[in-house]
C-alpha cells in the first residue's frame, strides 16, 4: 500500500499547526520531520522542541529523518519529544550498531537512510533490524531539488532482497517526488513516498496528494 508522507520542510513555519492539521485533513498518511543540522547538510531545519510541539499537535505518525553528523547523541530527546520513527543516515559519525540499539531502548521504530552516493551493500548488515529503510532520491539539505532516477535501483534492491531473506522492512524515498515521478518510484517498489513542495507548494492539498496517490497507483 502507497502511503503519503508530506515534508515540514517545505510548509510555512509560521503557521506549522495549521499546515499540519490541513495536510492531515487533506489524506496524509504520515508526517515527515526534517531535522537538519546545519553541518551534515548544508541546511538548518528544526530540533527537539519542535517535534515536542508537533507531537501535541497532531496525531499523525511522526516519520522523524535526523540528517545530523552525531545522532546517537539525539535518539533519546527526541523520542521523549514524541518521534514515532527515528530514521538516522549510514553516512553519519555515529556506529550505527549503537544508534539502532539506543532507538530500540527508546522503543521506537528505528529507519536507516542512504544517500545516493552510497552502495545498497553497505546498509545490508543492518536490513533485519530495520523497520524502514530511506533511499534518498537526491542528495539532503534543500527541497524541490529533482528526482535522481539512477538511485531508482536501490529500491529495486531493497525490494530483491527483502523477498529473498524474508525481512520485513518498509521501503521511502524522498526526493523530487511529485505527480509526475510518482509512478517510476512505486514501479520500483518504494511504499512511503515523501512529498515537500508537490504538496506544501500548492494551493489544495487534498488535490495535491491525490495526484501522487493516484499516480503512483
Amino acid at each position: 500500500m502507497i502511503q503519503i508522507a508530506p515534508s515540514i520542510l517545505s510548509c510555512d513555519f509560521a503557521r506549522l499547526g495549521e499546515e499540519v492539521a490541513a495536510v492531515r485533513t487533506a489524506g496524509a498518511d504520515l508526517l515527515h520531520v526534517d531535522v537538519m543540522d546545519g553541518h551534515f547538510v548544508p541546511n538548518l531545519s528544526l530540533g527537539v522542541p519542535v517535534v515536542e510541539s508537533l507531537r501535541k499537535a497532531t496525531d499523525l505518525f511522526l516519520d522523524t529523518h535526523l540528517m545530523i553528523t552525531d545522532p546517537l547523541r539525539y535518539i533519546e530527546p527526541f523520542a521523549k519529544a514524541g518521534a514515532d520513527l527515528l530514521t538516522f543516515h549510514l553516512e553519519s559519525n555515529s556506529d550505527p550498531d549503537a544508534v539502532l540499539e539506543k532507538i530500540t531502548q527508546c522503543g521506537k521504530r528505528a529507519g536507516l537512510a542512504i544517500n545516493p552516493d552510497t552502495p545498497f551493500e553497505r546498509v545490508i548488515p543492518y536490513l533485519d533490524r530495520l523497520d524502514l529503510l530511506l533511499v534518498m532520491t537526491i542528495f539532503p539539505g534543500f527541497g524541490g531539488q529533482k528526482l535522481m532516477p539512477e538511485t531508482l535501483t536501490k529500491v529495486q534492491q531493497a525490494v530483491a532482497y527483502r523477498a529473498e531473506k524474508g525481512l520485513h522492512y518498509r521501503i521511502e524515498v524522498d526526493g523530487g517526488v511529485n505527480a509526475d515521478t510518482a509512478a517510476m518510484v512505486a514501479k520500483a517498489g518504494a511504499e512511503i513516498l515523501v512529498a515537500g513542495s508537490a504538496v506544501f507548494g500548492k494551493a489544495d492539498y487534498v488535490a495535491a496528494i491525490a495526484a501522487i496517490r493516484d499516480a503512483a497507483r
